[in-house]
């Protein structure tokens, strides 16, 4: 990683220098989410750089609306630095961080929604050792977390995920967790939000 750059709104930051090749990742600390977050895609503007939103909110519509947008999450006061690194770590490879209220927050909201059936389905697709490791991954635990959890190296934590994405036809560890939790993308997931 060369660089992340914590912003907060209104964004003179991101105004004064050029996103492209200087910064790797956005960290945004901010109060309310819903507005920032939309803020912030419109000064990045068709940028593609990975953002960390970190907020004291934790209410499932807040949430789910920064994750279905594809932003890694952390509940101001949850998490330590080790755990925002990792956070910045995935990003960087495209994956979406959730500290365990924002995980908790997306579980309260996808359980809210009709249809588990499907949810049930994707979920027979998997084996036992498999259905475990989702689980972990649900509950925000990184890779190397559910390694030291179930007594596995990361490299074979990493091999499952990447078994499991391609039965649950996922993009990766959000779009998995999604669809574990039993919405998928095209669901109405928080469409309470606004």
């Amino acid at each position: 990683m060369g660089r992340a750059l914590p912003v907060s709104p209104p964004f003179h930051a991101l105004l004064e220098r050029p996103l492209k090749g200087a910064v790797d990742v956005v960290v945004l600390r901010c109060e309310d989410p819903s507005t920032a977050y939309a803020g912030l895609l419109k000064a990045t503007g068709a940028m593609s750089v990975p953002v960390i939103v970190v907020s004291p909110r934790q209410d499932p519509d807040t949430v789910v609306e920064v994750f279905r947008g594809g932003a890694g999450y952390l509940v101001e006061g949850e998490y330590c630095t080790d755990m925002l690194s990792s956070a910045v770590m995935a990003a960087m490879v495209g994956s979406t961080y959730l500290s365990p209220s924002a995980c908790a927050a997306l579980r309260d909201a996808a359980q809210r929604m009709p249809g588990g059936g499907e949810a049930e389905r994707l979920r027979s697709l998997l084996s036992p050792r498999e259905r475990e490791i989702m689980e972990l991954l649900s509950t925000g635990l990184g890779a190397q977390e559910i390694g030291l959890r179930l007594r596995l190296t990361e490299k074979t934590v990493r091999n499952n995920l990447s078994n499991i994405y391609a039965k649950l036809d996922a993009r990766g560890g959000t779009d998995a967790a999604l669809r574990w939790l039993g919405a998928t993308p095209g669901d109405q997931l928080g469409s309470t939000a606004r």
